[in-house]
C-alpha cells in the first residue's frame, strides 16, 4: 500500500548526507509512495530560544536555497508557521502520512516536542522517526567506561576519534514527491530585516556582503579552506588579522553540510597536514561535545553546572553592557571583536574568548547576558555551542577554564593582532595609531595620539574599566563563592 513519507526539516538543511531524507527516499520507494518535504517554524514552543535577528536573516536564505534543491530532485517544500505539535500532526492528516521523518536535536524544546509527537502520531495512524542528522554520533553512544557521560573534553575527545565517524552518504538522484498540501509563502514570514512585513530597518548589508547561505555557500567556504587554510590551521587560527579559520560553523549549524562531510573531506584533503588536520578535527568534536553536554544537561542555557555559581555577586551595570555590545568599551580587541559581530553576523573564535572574560570577569556581568546578545547576532548561534563556550569562560562549565584564567585584552591582542590589522580594520578611529600602541591607546604619549587623529574620550573612548582594577575584583568574587562553598 502507497503513503507518504513526510521528511521534517530543522537544523538540517540539506539534501545530501541528509539520514531523515534518506530514510523517506527509501521508504516510498519500497512502498511506492511519495515524500513530502515540510519546515515548521516555530517560535511559540521555543522555551525563549526562537532564533535571534541574525538567525532569521541566515534561515531565510537557507530555506530558499533548500527548496531550490528540493525542487530540482522532485519535491517542493512545505512551509508551515505554527507549533509542531500542532502543524505536524495536521500535516501528518492532510497528506495521509505513514511516517514523519526528523532529525534529533539536543535541544530541551524539541526532545520535548518529539516526545509529544510519538504518543500522539499513533493515535492518527502515523509514526514519528527519528535520525541523526545534526550530530556526529548518538547522543547516548559516547560514554564514559562506567556508561556515563563525559564531563571533560579530552577524554570525549578520544572516544570519538576511537569510535570513527561514518562516511557521509550522497543526495538522492531523484524524489517522488507527493502532491503538496497548502504551503506558507517564505517572504510573508518576514525573517528578513527591512523586508515586507518587518518592522526593523535594514541592518544587514554586512551579512550579506559576508555570506553565501546555502549548501553551495557551505561547499565553497568548505572547498576554500581545504585549498589554503588547512595546511596552516594549528599555526593560524588564532590569528583574527587573517583569513584563518573555516568560518563554516553558520553553514553547520543549520544543516546546510553535515558535520561528517566537513570531516571526511578535511581527512581526504590533508595530505602533509598534520597537526593542523587535528586541531581542525578538534574543533569539529568540541562542538559535538557541546550537544553531549546539553543532551545530559538540559538545563546548560539558563543554569551554571557548577552550582556554587549560583551565588556568584555578578553585577547588575546597564550602560557597561551597552558599550560592550556596541564595541565602545575602550578596549580595543574587545570593541573590535563586538563591531565584527554586528557588522557580519561572525565573530573570531580567540576574540569571542577574549569579548566573553572581558564582560564576565572584568566587568562581572552574567554569562547570560553575553549569551543572549550572542544568540541575537550570530548567523551561527546554536544553543548547545553557544551556552557551552560561555560557560567555559565564566568558569561554571564542564571543562571549565578556571574562574582565575582571566584574559588580559591588551596583552591577547598583542599577541595574536600584533600588528593591529584586525584592529585598524573594525576600529578604523585607531587606523592609523602605530602598532606599539593600537592596543593600548590609553597608554600612548600625547603626541602619538594626536599624530594618529586619536582623541581619548572623544573620537575613541576611554576604558569603562581599569583592567588591573576588574582583575582584582572578579578574583574577589571568585574567593567569595569558594569561602561559602567550603
Amino acid at each position: 500500500m502507497s503513503s507518504t513519507h513526510i521528511v521534517w526539516f530543522r537544523n538540517d538543511l540539506r539534501v545530501a548526507d541528509q539520514a531523515a531524507l534518506a530514510a523517506a527516499v527509501s521508504g516510498a520507494e519500497a512502498d511506492g509512495g511519495a515524500v513530502l518535504p515540510v519546515f515548521v517554524l516555530d517560535d511559540a514552543d521555543a522555551d525563549g530560544w526562537a532564533p535571534g535577528g541574525a538567525s532569521r536573516w541566515w534561515l531565510h536564505h537557507s530555506l530558499k536555497a533548500l527548496a531550490a534543491d528540493l525542487e530540482k530532485l522532485g519535491a517542493p517544500l512545505v512551509l508551515r508557521r505554527g507549533k509542531a505539535l500542532d502543524v505536524i500532526p495536521e500535516l501528518a492528516a492532510e497528506a495521509k502520512a505513514a511516517v514523519v521523518h526528523a532529525g534529533a536535536s539536543a535541544e530541551p524544546a524539541a526532545r520535548r516536542i518529539d516526545r509529544a509527537l510519538a504518543e500522539a502520531l499513533p493515535k492518527q495512524g502515523s509514526a514519528l522517526k527519528r535520525h541523526r542528522t545534526t550530530m556526529l554520533f548518538n547522543p547516548n553512544e559516547v560514554r564514559t567506561q562506567s556508561g556515563g557521560p563525559y564531563g571533560v573534553y579530552t577524554p570525549f575527545s578520544r572516544a570519538c576519534f576511537a569510535l570513527g565517524v561514518a562516511p557521509p552518504v550522497p543526495a538522492p538522484a531523484r524524489i517522488q514527491g507527493a502532491a503538496p498540501p497548502a504551503s506558507d509563502r517564505l517572504e510573508d514570514w518576514a525573517l528578513l530585516p527591512g523586508g515586507p512585513g518587518s518592522r526593523e530597518p535594514d541592518w544587514a548589508g554586512g551579512l550579506r556582503d559576508t555570506w553565501q547561505p546555502g549548501a553551495a555557500g557551505a561547499e565553497r567556504r568548505l572547498a576554500a579552506f581545504l585549498k589554503d587554510g588547512l595546511l596552516h590551521y594549528d599555526a593560524r587560527r588564532n590569528l583574527p588579522g587573517i583569513a584563518s579559520t573555516s568560518a563554516l560553523s553558520p553553514h553547520i549549524r543549520f544543516g546546510e553540510i553535515s558535520g561528517a562531510a566537513v570531516w571526511h573531506a578535511a581527512v581526504a584533503a590533508a595530505g602533509n597536514a598534520g597537526k593542523g588536520l587535528e586541531t581542525f578535527l578538534k574543533e569539529l568534536l568540541w562542538r559535538e561535545f557541546s550537544i553531549h553536554l546539553l543532551w545530559h544537561n538540559p538545563a546548560l542555557p539558563d543554569a551554571p553546572l557548577r552550582p556554587e555559581f549560583a551565588r556568584m555577586p555578578w553585577r547588575e551595570d546597564g550602560a557597561a553592557l551597552r558599550a560592550w555590545q556596541r564595541g565602545l568599551t575602550g578596549v580595543p580587541i574587545v570593541d573590535a571583536g563586538m563591531r565584527q559581530l554586528w557588522q557580519t553576523g561572525w565573530m573570531h573564535n580567540r576574540v569571542r574568548m577574549i569579548v566573553a572574560s572581558f564582560l564576565v570577569k572584568h566587568l562581572l556581568i552574567p554569562w547570560q547576558e553575553g549569551e543572549r546578545w550572542f544568540w541575537d547576532t550570530l548567523v551561527d548561534a546554536d544553543l548547545a555551542a553557544n551556552s557551552a563556550s560561555w560557560q567555559w569562560v565564566a568558569g561554571s562549565g564542564a571543562d571549565a577554564a578556571p574562574y582565575f584564567r582571566i584574559f588580559n585584552p591588551v596583552l591577547q591582542g598583542a599577541k595574536f593582532d600584533a600588528d593591529g590589522a584586525y584592529v585598524r580594520r573594525f576600529v578604523p578611529e585607531l587606523a592609523k595609531l602605530d602598532a606599539a600602541h593600537i592596543h593600548a591607546p590609553w597608554e600612548a604619549p600625547e603626541a602619538a595620539l594626536r599624530a594618529a587623529g586619536v582623541a581619548l574620550g572623544a573620537t575613541y573612548p576611554r576604558p569603562i574599566v581599569d583592567l588591573a582594577e576588574g582583575r582584582r575584583r572578579a578574583l574577589a568574587a571568585y574567593e567569595a563563592i569558594r569561602s561559602e562553598a567550603a
